[in-house]
This record gives C-alpha cells, structure tokens and sequence, in this order.
C-alpha cells in the first residue's frame, strides 16, 4: 500500500468517497429528469459547468499544498504531468458518462442504472487479471453473484432478453472500471483539483463536440433541465468527482470501490422518495444478490494480498 494511503488520513478516503456515492445516488434521479434533452447535450453542458466550477478553486488547492509541502513541490504538483493525466482521465469519463447518460434514455429504472453501474466494483479487482494479478475466490465468487443478480434484475420471469438501456448500463460500469483505474495510477502523483478540472473540461468539450454531431440541442429544453444540468454539473461531477480522486489518493482502489458503490443503495432511495420508482421483488431480489456480490469481490478468503492493491 502507497504510503499516502496510510495513518491517520486513511480515515478522511472513506468519508469522502461516502460523501461521493450520496451526491451520485440523487444524480441517477437527475440523470432520468434530464434524459431527453439529448445524451451528449446533458453530458457536455454539466460535465464543462463542474470543470468551470472548480476552476478558481485550482491556484487555491496549489497554494496550500506547496505551503504544507514545500520541499515537494515539484514532484508532487507539476501540473504538466496533471494536465496530461487529466486529458487521459477525461478521455475515459467521456465514454463512461456518456454510455450511462443514454442508458436513461431508454425505458429503466435510475434504481436499476445504479446497480448495474455497480459492477465496476467487481471488476475492478477483475481486472487486476490483465495486469499480472491473480483474483482470488472471493472475486470469482463475486462475478458468479453479479451474473445471477443481473439475471434477476434485467430480466422477467421466462424472458432471456436484456434491454437496450441495460446493455449501455453493462458498457458503462466497464466505462467506470477503467476510470477508476486511471484515476488510482494518476492520482498519488497528480494535484488532485487540477486533475478533476482537467478531466471534466476535456470530459465536457469531447460530449459538446458529439453533440453538435450528433444531436440538435435545444436552448429552451435546456433551461427547462436547469436544475438537473446543475445538480449534476456542480454536486455530482463538480465536487463528488473530485472527492473520488482525494477518497482515492488515501484508499486503496478495491475499497474506495466498495464504498462507492454505496451509490446504487442511495438511487433506489432516492428514486423512490423523488420518482416514486417501484421495483419488483424480482428485481429487488436481484439488487440484493448483485449487492452481495459487491461486498464479496472485497474481502479475500485466506489471501493477505488484496487482488486490489494499488495498479
């Protein structure tokens, strides 16, 4: 484990990945009120107003690093390595954002977005595969609980067929695996406010190219999504996104992932009070299993080495 991941700050990561799952959970909510003004429109507009929003908060963050670490600042906040991990970063949150912004384009549950999206907590220690790493039993173990709850949740009684906005649910939990590892291989080295701005700015201008392409944005059902377009652009991408990356920089991968899936339990929540969504005991017999399976993927059986230890 990085030596940033330890002592007494090792308390302050799972607070704020916490934090960052809560402000996600109510996200789902907005995400489905926004949908049809068009994926990359909804996207590209909140994803530019959070890297906007952190923007004057950058030289602050630098300031008070460098008085903290002095003799570090070179190595520790070079913001031309920051911008670079940024763009990268940003890159990945574009395809993963974007892919679960269309799934509620179709007819799905936020609650069932959200617990799909979850899977990238199981494959995120899966993934250590394809990095030289063994999974130990409780992640294969935790991919077959994943499987059955999908089954459960995806799926009607005697009906094999996934939906469209379950499909691009799947592609979007992959989507955030892979920016969760990014975000772990550049966030020790990299100033983490700088980096999230860099991120949602290259995150943002990549969706407002798209949508100019792709879709014809409409300046009055924009204004009628404001308060949506602005939950999501400042709470959840202006400031869970950032808190994600100070969880991240004092938790190790695998565990910063199993808080913040905590995400799906606060959508069905929230989803409910707000959307007044109701879920079949199938389906909740599925977000069950699916939850389970989560939990495993993070405790190793008879292993003292997490298969999440830091890529």
């Amino acid at each position: 484990m990085n030596e940033n991941k330890t002592g007494n700050k090792r308390f302050i990561g799972p607070i704020f990945c916490i934090t960052a799952a809560a402000i996600w959970g109510l996200s789902f909510v907005a995400q489905k009120t926004g949908a049809h003004i068009g994926t990359f429109t909804f996207n590209g507009i909140r994803t530019l107003i959070g890297g906007i929003f952190l923007l004057p908060f950058v030289p602050l963050f630098h300031k008070s690093a460098v008085k903290k670490y002095p003799a570090e600042k070179s190595r520790k906040f070079d913001f031309k390595g920051t911008a670079s991990a940024g763009i990268i970063c940003g890159i990945v949150l574009c395809v993963a954002s974007n892919l679960q912004q269309h799934a509620f384009t179709f007819d799905i549950f936020a609650a069932k977005v959200g617990f799909i999206t979850a899977l990238y907590m199981i494959l995120v220690p899966l993934a250590g595969l394809f990095l030289g790493r063994k999974a130990g039993l409780n992640v294969w173990l935790a991919v077959v609980l994943g499987v059955i709850g999908l089954y459960f949740l995806c799926m009607k009684k005697g009906d094999f067929k996934v939906g469209t906005g379950e499909i691009f649910s799947i592609l979007c939990a992959i989507g955030f695996a892979a920016h969760i590892l990014v975000i772990d291989h550049f966030c020790v080295r990299a100033e983490p406010v700088a980096l999230a701005c860099t991120q949602f700015l290259t995150a943002g201008a990549l969706s407002v190219i798209c949508m100019f392409i792709f879709e014809k944005p409409q300046i009055s059902e924009i204004l009628d999504c404001a308060v949506p377009i602005l939950y999501t652009g400042i709470a959840s991408t202006g400031i869970a996104f950032t808190l994600q990356i100070f969880g991240q920089k004092y938790t190790e991968p695998a565990v910063a992932s199993l808080l913040m899936c905590l995400e799906s339990v606060f959508s069905v929540i929230f989803g409910r009070i707000i959307l007044h969504d109701i879920m079949g005991p199938r389906a909740l017999l599925g977000c069950a299993i699916m939850f389970a399976g989560v939990v495993m993927s993070q405790i190793p059986f008879g292993n003292k080495k997490s298969t999440g230890e830091t890529v």
